[in-house]
């Protein structure tokens, strides 16, 4: 074989780089495609036998998401409220109140107070009274406002003395909506005052006047009473269809009468009086002053949370394993859904996602779910498992 002279590099005007590009005579080699090991990074160092080039395209990248998540950073205080909330629900009493004792020689102000709310219903729901006097000091001086007053951790569940329900009225008030008056004598059944909200009706027809006509008159029968909230969308469904001198609808009069009745509008009552009469030569219904009702109260969606007493969801207690098996029938014949949780001291991560599990079911049927006071240790547990998303939480009041 001839010998070959041995290889020297190319200077850079022979490989085309700076100085321009190869001759056509002398093609570039072109480097392999791949990387060699050692290239890679971590990787350990390799051998000359193991420095074959690796071809990229014999990698097969999965088409799944990887085994792992990227969290957001927590806030502090959600961090601490949400470890205090876990810890009470287990029972470690002790370990809640160094943790929020330590936050609250922390967070003197703004967003912190929440966990001082938190201490003070551990004090409270403990029976520790001096300490949640003497937080009510700090924490005066803190917040520059008074600290919340001492209660007896009972005393909510007398929350049913005044015997007042209410129901908001389901569809349109309509002859043919059994649904709806169902559900109103089902609650009228179990309270002698029923607050009776019509503020989501969209129509009505005469049959649907005359039915809720005659759940009025045979509640006054009974001795039991029906408040008309939302009573001025009422009254415009109704004047749709009263027309003086046409002879038609005569139920939906009769319910305007009612109306004005209850609102204790006398003069506007006498001038309808007597265009019923001309309309459909028979006396009108007398006014009766005693029946003339007080100021309207707001409508459910917006006082449900302090109004529903009687149809209220009750839980009490120390809340552990539950799973609230009669919830869902609840639900179905009550809307909003209130679950009253004022006079639970304690429930565990288990029960709060047996709740989550059920309401969530229910939320898909489009109803409002409100939970009415719960303590700050049970509603920060209810933002950790979720609740939140599917349910508007009401603390008590200071």
């Amino acid at each position: 074989m001839v010998a070959r002279p041995a290889a020297v590099p190319r200077t850079r005007d022979e490989r085309g780089g700076a100085l321009g590009q190869a001759p056509e005579d002398k093609p570039v080699a072109t480097a392999p495609v791949g990387l060699v090991p050692g290239d890679l990074p971590f990787t350990a160092p390799v051998s000359p036998a193991e420095g074959q080039p690796l071809d990229l395209s014999e990698f097969q990248f999965s088409e799944t998401a990887p085994e792992f998540q990227i969290e957001a950073e927590l806030d502090p205080i959600d961090a601490e409220a949400e470890e205090a909330a876990m810890l009470y629900s287990n029972g470690q009493e002790s370990a809640v109140r160094a943790l929020l004792e330590r936050s609250t020689r922390s967070y003197r102000s703004g967003p912190g107070e929440r966990l001082w709310l938190m201490l003070f219903d551990l004090f409270r729901l403990t029976g520790q009274k001096a300490a949640f006097e003497g937080l009510g000091i700090d924490y005066a001086q803190s917040f520059e406002k008074s600290p919340p007053g001492w209660r007896d951790a009972v005393v909510a569940v007398s929350v049913h003395a005044k015997g007042v329900g209410s129901v908001l009225f389901k569809g349109d008030l309509t002859g043919d909506n059994e649904t709806g008056f169902t559900a109103v004598r089902q609650a009228l059944a179990r309270t002698p005052h029923l607050r009776l909200d019509m503020s989501k009706l969209r129509k009505l027809d005469a049959a649907g006047c005359q039915r809720l006509l005659e759940l009025l008159q045979q509640a006054r029968k009974d001795r039991r009473e029906i408040e008309l909230l939302g009573r001025d969308h009422l009254a415009t469904l109704v004047d749709r269809l009263v027309v003086p001198g046409r002879a038609e609808s005569q139920a939906c009069w009769l319910l305007k009468l009612e109306i004005c009745q209850l609102r204790g509008e006398l003069e506007v009552f006498e001038d309808l009086a007597v265009n019923y009469a001309v309309t459909f030569e028979i006396s009108p219904p007398s006014w009766e002053p005693k029946r003339v009702m007080e100021a309207e109260s707001p409508p459910l969606v917006l006082a449900a949370a302090d109004q529903l007493l009687t149809e209220a969801y009750v839980i009490k207690g120390d809340v552990k394993g539950a799973r609230f098996p009669d919830l869902l029938a609840y639900a179905a014949v009550n809307h909003p859904v209130l679950i009253d949780c004022s006079a639970v001291t304690r429930m565990d991560f288990l029960s709060a996602g047996a709740l989550l599990n059920i309401l969530t079911t229910v939320k898909r049927t489009g109803r409002q779910i409100i939970f009415r006071h719960p303590h700050y240790l049970l509603a920060e547990l209810f933002r950790v498992v979720g609740l939140k998303s599917v349910a508007e939480i009401v603390l008590a009041r200071n």
